[in-house]
């Protein structure tokens, strides 16, 4: 077609023309880029179910606890007259602690001990005279009684002297100071309190169902070990084991405590911390799914299973343990079953799938997305 320069008229159609054809140019070739775009989203990526052995880790909230933790207090009453020992300080078994004026305990033993040679005096006195038969064996017996009695008093007053030297029980952990020297003290008040923390104590409670899935198996000796989770986050460096399970529910709260017991060597855990204990539970045969396999409705688990002719249909699931980017499968699917892993947002109940499989062991590689 010719266009002459000359007229302005047929120029403009010229511009019109041209603007038409590459508008369509552009608007086919968009078309087939969205259409090429929406076969890619529309293949469906399947796996199944793998089934095998698998390992879970339970959590439980717990309280740890010194192996030894008591209060020391005065036996008797009086001024405090010495402190041995520091707060935080670490001491030995028997080493001295606190001491009470003692002069009212040292003036007790001096008179129980005058008296008890008194008694003696008389007894070896009664003694030569019933040899001689000046005096009946009832006398003498009398005597005998008189001088047990008075060492007796000896004894309790030494006793009660010794009570004002405090002395530690066990090698421990020194708390706070709850009195100072020069203080007065009653018979049992709290001066401080001590802790052994060579070996720590870990109570948990466990809910009754799964008690009594952990009593009913055998309990073989890697079952009872356990790891602690400290407050920072971070595991504990020693191995723990159960010990203990109380006789006893809380039917309150459905649940039995435990006890693990722990090594700390190097003292880094300390009376009335808290912390989580993990447990390790072995699953024989678990069904194990990729989450992103899954999607919810109304809190429910469902999958799409690629069925008889490729037809695909929607399936709820019950999850029964959940794994990082894994869940254990109770109901729902087996091991033969086919799965929609990806394109979840493009399936369809009903419809025929177009799909690339993929290997579950592979599969299970290299997950790293959650359930959509």
């Amino acid at each position: 077609m010719f266009i002459s320069p000359a007229s302005q008229n047929d120029t403009r159609l010229k511009f019109i023309i041209l603007a038409g054809l590459l508008t369509g140019i552009f608007t086919t070739g968009c078309h087939k880029h969205e259409a090429a775009h929406e076969e890619a989203k529309s293949k469906l990526i399947v796996t199944r179910p793998l089934k095998q052995d698998t390992t879970v880790t339970r959590n439980f909230v717990c309280q740890i606890r010194s192996i030894q933790n008591i209060e020391v207090r005065a036996m008797e009453r009086g001024y405090l007259e010495a402190t041995h020992v520091k707060e935080g300080q670490h001491i030995k078994e028997g080493e001295p602690m606190f001491k009470i004026l003692p002069l009212v305990y040292q003036a007790d033993l001096k008179r129980a001990e005058a008296e008890a040679q008194v008694a003696n005096v008389e007894y070896i006195n009664t003694k030569r005279l019933t040899e001689s038969n000046v005096v009946s064996d009832q006398e003498l017996a009398m005597a005998k009684v008189k001088l047990e009695k008075a060492q007796a008093e000896v004894n309790l007053a030494q006793t009660h002297l010794g009570f004002t030297e405090i002395k530690a029980p066990f090698s421990g952990l020194m708390d706070r100071l709850q009195v100072r020297k020069g203080s007065l003290v009653a018979e049992g008040d709290l001066l401080t309190t001590l802790s052994d923390n060579s070996e720590m104590w870990v109570y948990f409670n466990m809910p009754e169902a799964e008690y009594l899935d952990y009593a009913s198996q055998e309990q073989p000796e890697d079952r009872k070990k356990v790891g602690l989770v400290m407050a920072n986050g971070k595991l504990f460096d020693q191995a723990g084991r159960i010990n203990v399970i109380e006789a006893e529910f809380n039917n309150m709260t459905g649940t039995i405590p435990f006890r693990a017991d722990f090594p700390n060597p190097n003292r880094l855990l300390r009376h009335g911390e808290t912390g989580n204990i993990q447990m390790k539970k072995l699953i024989k045969g678990a069904v194990l799914i990729p989450q992103k396999a899954t999607f919810e409705i109304l809190d429910h688990h469902y999958v799409f299973i690629v069925g008889k002719d490729d037809v695909l249909t929607q399936q709820r699931v019950h999850v029964s343990e959940e794994l990082e980017d894994v869940f254990i499968i109770a109901e729902g699917v087996t091991e033969n079953d086919k799965i929609v892993l990806e394109g979840l947002r493009h399936a369809k109940t009903g419809e025929k799938a177009e799909y690339e499989f993929e290997e579950p062991e592979e599969v299970l590689k290299h997950l790293k997305l959650r359930a959509e």
